[in-house]
Formats: C-alpha cells, sequence, structure tokens
C-alpha cells in the first residue's frame, strides 16, 4: 500500500516524458515549416503566435464607412480670437480620419444680435476667417473650404429673455462657428449599389 504514491508518481512522469517527444499526430502548424530552399526553418522565439487556423477560412474585414463630421467652435467671450476651447475643438477636428480624406469643409459662421445687421455679419465673418485661417496653417487646402457669414440670422439660443433683457448665456451660444465636413461622393457613396442608367 506504501509503494501506490510512489506507483502514481512513476506513472505520471512516464506520462509527461510521453508528451514531451515527437509524434506523427502533431499537427502542421505546430511543427517547424520549410523555408524556401526545403531545409526546415527555425521559428524565432520572440515570433508572434498565430491562433487563426489555416484551414479555416476567415471572413474578410469590413472597411469602416466615415460618416460627414459637424462640430461647433465658440466664442463666448465676443472677438474673433480663438481661445483655448476653440484651439482645443480644432485640434480633434484636424486629427480626425474625415479632415484626412479629401473633404470638402464648410464654415458657417454666427453672431448673437447685440449690434447692427452690418456689425454682425462683419463680427461673424471675422469668426469664420479666423477659423478658416487656422484650418489653413494646420495643413488642409484652402480650396477646400467654403466660408458663409449668417451674422445674426440663425441663434441656437434666445438673444433677449421673455422681459427684453439681454439674454447673456444666449448670446454666448450664438457666437460661434459651426463646422461641416462633407466626404466626396465616392467616399459617402460606398457600398451603395450604382445608380441605374436611363
Amino acid at each position: 500500500m506504501q509503494n501506490l504514491p510512489t506507483a502514481l508518481i512513476l506513472a505520471a512522469t512516464i506520462t509527461l516524458a510521453g508528451c514531451n517527444g515527437d509524434t506523427s499526430d502533431t499537427p502542421d502548424a505546430d511543427r517547424a515549416e520549410e523555408d524556401a530552399a526545403g531545409q526546415l526553418a527555425t521559428p524565432s522565439p520572440d515570433a508572434p503566435v498565430s491562433i487563426i487556423r489555416a484551414d479555416i477560412e476567415q471572413p474578410e474585414a469590413r472597411e469602416v464607412q466615415l460618416e460627414p463630421l459637424e462640430t461647433t467652435v465658440g466664442f463666448p467671450e465676443g472677438g474673433s480670437d480663438l481661445d483655448a476651447a476653440a484651439l482645443l475643438a480644432l485640434e480633434e477636428l484636424a486629427g480626425s480620419a474625415q479632415i484626412a480624406e479629401d473633404s470638402t469643409i464648410i464654415l458657417r459662421a454666427h453672431s448673437d444680435a447685440s449690434g447692427s445687421d452690418a456689425a454682425n455679419a462683419r463680427a461673424s465673418e471675422a469668426r469664420g476667417e479666423a477659423v478658416r485661417d487656422w484650418l489653413v496653417e494646420n495643413g488642409v487646402s484652402a480650396d477646400r473650404i467654403t466660408l458663409i457669414a449668417f451674422g445674426e440670422q440663425n441663434p441656437v439660443e434666445p438673444n433677449a429673455l421673455p422681459d427684453g433683457e439681454p439674454n447673456e448665456a444666449g448670446r454666448a451660444a450664438n457666437r460661434r462657428v459651426d463646422i461641416e465636413v462633407s466626404l466626396d461622393e465616392a467616399q459617402s457613396d460606398a457600398g451603395e449599389p450604382p445608380a441605374a442608367e436611363d
């Protein structure tokens, strides 16, 4: 009975030793591959190991379709100087995949209603020019950019409170440049069937 543990250890050792031997049942993927000269190639110990089986067909990777991109650069303090938040928004935009494409960029520049129509048009145009100039200085072709100055025409918040007093928070939100990056037709229509010809 005392020999039973010794016998179990001996049996386990023999079994493990048999697992380390090279057998003909070892799959081809576990053996060293032959190189072009017909010699066995020794894989590098640092070489990555693939878990994808070569004998099973792998699905094709789907191409990711980019969507048009929209963002807003704010000028809450007025004027046309780019503040830290505006610069951060522009840096994120410049690093986007949409900007890397040959895309069209539309700048829609806005102001609040605190001045005359002419003054508000000039203020919105100056904001749009500041955004355009930053994009051009950071590698975007000026030919891709269209600037539209709306002045006070398209507020996102009321410029005045119900009692007629100025709505300062609303006016700050209205001082902005909306940026739309529209992908060209070839990119945005990718994957759609071609239109039937007449």
